[in-house]
């Protein structure tokens, strides 16, 4: 489960940013809260909201960037010991609007927790190169963390858990040294790690062709929960079957005494969409998976998007701590019906064209006051107070009523 994410000097973000999932001392949807004895609560669900170029989708590219650095080098080489749900890899690309930062590794730094233990995972990029890299590990009752690995340049020392003889500290200077202990040992905590890393699911809907990529089952129970998931949400679908020789996929609906099939290029925009997504959104539930979508309320009505967040929120449904990080613009669901303060956060640039990433837990309105549970948070947003603002004032004339 994601603690903590870290980031700095990528695409549009200059300054450190953190995005946390440390849930913070509040009273709503305590209930929904990912626990663990004697430790901090976590959140299932993390929402971005912000106006076009704000930083929203560069703050998961960054999750993803590091991830995918990460993993990559230890599925091309068949090592993968879980399978891969992610897209293209992406490039560590610096900020670029001043003198000084193209020229200084891009950084991330993960806080994430594996049963009993609390991880904590640093990489520096800069070339192309690692440019440093460490590992650590804490029991979640521990203080002080234990030192698995760390690498300056080319030096690599060893921390006590993984200072065997034969271990190899010489690694070609691009590739991440957890990865390349991935690859060549089998050593419990760096299973333990990869594991964690290969199980993030990351989706972009900003590309269409995600929506073609459709990832189901034989699986009769599988199948079934499925259908099911589509009918709470008024789809009618009955059942789906794909074609081997036409490789097309098939949605069947029964009218009556009759049974129709419909190809999946017939369905509505929004049908394809939630038949391509809800799967992974499954699996992740399942297996107690993170899940990272980019505009997932893209072509989804807003009852449907409503209808996933929900399912993360629902501990009887997210046995095994599934947490959901997406970027959105749909106001129907920024409400506090829906979401916790802290599980609500806004991306924006400021004058220099950094972004900037903050909760509304974080704001104070013109009392100093923290923003109250029962505000309404569309409203508020809408008319510019949360400073993430989506330029309907100035569109509208200077007033937005």
């Amino acid at each position: 489960m994601l603690c903590q994410f870290s980031f700095q000097n990528f695409k549009s973000y200059k300054k450190e940013t953190t995005l946390d999932f440390q849930a913070a001392s509040l009273p709503e949807f305590k209930d929904t809260l990912i626990t663990e004895d004697k430790a901090a609560c976590l959140l299932p669900v993390s929402v971005v909201y912000g106006p076009n170029g704000g930083g929203k989708s560069n703050l998961l590219q960054a999750l993803s960037c590091m991830i995918s650095t990460i993993v990559k080098p230890v599925n091309e080489l068949g090592k993968s010991r879980r399978n891969l749900i992610l897209q293209q890899k992406t490039d560590a690309v610096p900020f670029l609007f001043d003198e000084t930062s193209p020229f200084e590794p891009t950084e991330f730094r993960v806080f994430f927790r594996i049963r009993k233990n609390e991880y904590c995972y640093y990489i520096a990029l800069k070339n192309d190169e690692i440019y440093s890299e460490a590992l650590y590990r804490k029991a979640l009752t521990g203080k002080k963390p234990a030192t698995i690995f760390e690498r300056e340049a080319d030096k690599i020392t060893l921390g006590f858990t993984i200072n065997k003889k034969g271990i190899n500290t010489s690694v070609n200077p691009k590739m991440p040294y957890l990865s390349f202990l991935a690859i060549n040992y089998d050593i419990p905590v760096i299973c333990d790690v990869m594991l964690w890393f290969e199980s993030c699911i990351i989706r972009s809907y900003a590309d269409p062709a995600v929506e073609h990529q459709i990832m189901l089952s034989k699986n009769i129970s599988y199948k079934k929960q499925f259908i099911r998931a589509l009918n709470d949400m008024d789809i009618d679908i009955t059942d789906y079957r794909y074609d081997e020789e036409s490789h097309q996929f098939f949605t069947k609906r029964t009218i009556g005494p009759n049974e129709y099939e419909l190809s999946f290029s017939n369905e509505s925009d929004g049908t394809r969409k939630l038949i391509s997504s809800l799967p992974v959104i499954l699996l992740a539930l399942r297996e107690g998976r993170m899940v990272i979508i980019d505009e997932l309320d893209s072509k989804l009505h807003p009852k449907l998007l409503r209808y996933v967040i929900l399912l993360f929120k629902n501990k009887e449904i997210n046995k095994y701590g599934a947490q959901l990080l997406f970027t959105s613009h749909d106001m129907y669901t920024l409400k506090n019906t829906i979401f916790r303060r802290d599980e609500i956060w806004f991306a924006a640039e400021n004058d220099s064209h950094e972004s900037e990433l903050y909760s509304l837990h974080e704001i104070r309105g013109e009392d100093h006051d923290r923003i109250k549970n029962t505000a309404a948070y569309d409203k508020q947003y809408l008319e510019g107070r949360y400073g993430a603002d989506p330029y309907l004032s100035d569109m509208l004339g200077g007033e937005f009523a």
